[in-house]
């Protein structure tokens, strides 16, 4: 498996966000509402909820320019 790099604090305000992606990618995939599953894993403020929001995985499409 791939691991993804999701910053380990929210830029804004510093809260450890990390160790949130692995819980919310799971549950997001499963069909949960994004937004119910942020709630739930403590993520309120827009800052940190942007983080998840608004990642994206290029790391497969990346890695294929490795020599």
């Amino acid at each position: 498996m791939i691991k993804i790099i999701i910053p380990v604090r929210c830029f804004t305000c510093n809260k450890p966000v990390g160790h949130l992606w692995e819980d919310y990618k799971k549950r997001t995939t499963a069909g949960e509402d994004a937004g119910n599953v942020m709630d739930q894993l403590g993520l309120k403020r827009y800052c940190c909820r942007q983080l998840f929001l608004g990642h994206v995985d290029l790391l497969k499409e990346v890695s294929a320019f490795k020599p």
